[in-house]
């Protein structure tokens, strides 16, 4: 996409979401209009009156704009604006979705399988292990895989770290603009991230420091970016990874916790989410791959055991299942004209001996 001034304006209107947003350029008819026209024809527009229709407000936002673009250019970074196809869709199942992201590195934030990865700055021996286990296991099954975090000290970094040594792609969203990285240890592996595949993504322009509140709201596009939450470890009580598995359970995001034992400070916030019901407890692959309904190969060795003899009305439905990821009993006997009780009958033996999983819904996927 060409670098639009007025979109860069536009997406820094203070106060703007993507709903409001796309009200306003219904009534104005482009961003163009809306930075360009005078003051008293937006009122008449738009019905209403603001700070943000200022004429000397929209004009400091096109001279900001422009000073970005010329960053933008000269770094090779990327904008991903509300209404382009590359910009996040889960993103945009949050009220709060930010109007643009700047992103460096060159990576599809609508992987299939989203997921993202938080925990403590004071990740334990017990985290870190299951974090690398876990990113082992999903590389081992998982296709088209992206891990996101927030490229900070202890549990994200390990997440990180680990994705790339297993060549999934993994997206780092920080708290600042892309002309500094934070913490500026993680320089070099940010860099490292980019070249092997990785992304870097934020909502603020350069210039922007990372500040706490910053911190805070980035945080929303972790969770909002996924389709899963998983917290490896926190202290009761406090910490952004707790903020962000809050906001992923308010973004109807599933959300998982490692349970650790009640004496252990870490697992504190962990046992905390699962003892309130707000996370699934998680120790393996497994737990996520079941819950999520995800559809995994099969691990190495278990070919013989997932498909054992089968006879040709089994065999045609695994066929039909493993061609379509999941299927429902209705549409399963619709499509191979097999009787509603006769195809329960095959479903359950192929339940028994490990070939599929019951899902809610009447719906099965394989084991």
């Amino acid at each position: 996409m060409s670098l639009d001034i007025y979109r860069l304006a536009f997406a820094r209107v203070k106060g703007l979401r993507p709903d409001i947003a796309r009200e306003i350029l219904s009534r104005t008819g482009s961003e163009e209009a809306f930075m360009t026209l005078s003051e008293g024809q937006l009122r008449a527009m738009l019905g209403f009156d603001g700070k943000i229709l200022g004429d000397a407000y929209r004009n400091g936002l096109l001279e900001d704009a422009r000073r970005e673009s010329q960053f933008i250019e000269a770094h090779g970074l990327a904008c991903r604006y509300f209404t382009d196809r590359a910009y996040p869709r889960r993103m945009l199942e949050c009220e709060d979705a930010p109007l643009m992201l700047f992103t460096l590195g060159n990576v599809d934030l609508n992987a299939p399988h989203c997921l993202s990865i938080v925990g403590t700055r004071n990740a334990t021996t017990y985290g870190v292990s299951f974090i690398n286990r876990l990113v082992d296991e999903l590389a081992e099954r998982i296709d088209g895989l992206l891990i996101i975090s927030g490229l900070a000290v202890g549990c994200d970094i390990t997440a990180h770290k680990r994705a790339m040594e297993r060549g999934i792609p993994t997206a780092a969203v920080v708290a600042h603009g892309l002309d500094t990285i934070f913490p500026a240890d993680h320089r070099n592996i940010a860099a490292r991230m980019v070249r092997s595949g990785g992304i870097l993504v934020t909502e603020y322009p350069s210039r922007t420091r990372p500040i706490r509140p910053n911190f805070l709201a980035r945080n929303r596009i972790i969770a909002g970016m996924s389709d899963a939450v998983i917290v490896a470890e926190s202290a009761a009580a406090r910490g952004g990874a707790l903020r962000t598995a809050r906001l992923g359970m308010l973004y109807n995001r599933d959300v998982f916790a490692l349970p650790g034992r009640t004496s252990d400070l870490y697992s504190g916030g962990c046992n905390a989410l699962i003892k309130n019901n707000t996370a699934h407890l998680i120790e393996t692959a497994d737990d996520l791959i079941s819950t999520m309904g995800w559809t995994a190969r099969p691990r190495e060795g278990d070919q013989g055991r997932m498909f054992p003899d089968l006879t040709p009305e089994q065999q045609a439905v695994v066929d039909f299942i493993r061609h379509n990821g999941e299927a429902q009993t209705n549409t399963l006997s619709a499509n191979l004209g097999i009787p509603a009780g006769k195809l329960m009958a095959l479903l359950i033996e192929l339940e028994f001996n490990g070939t599929l999983v019951a899902l809610p819904g009447a719906r099965y996927r394989m084991a």
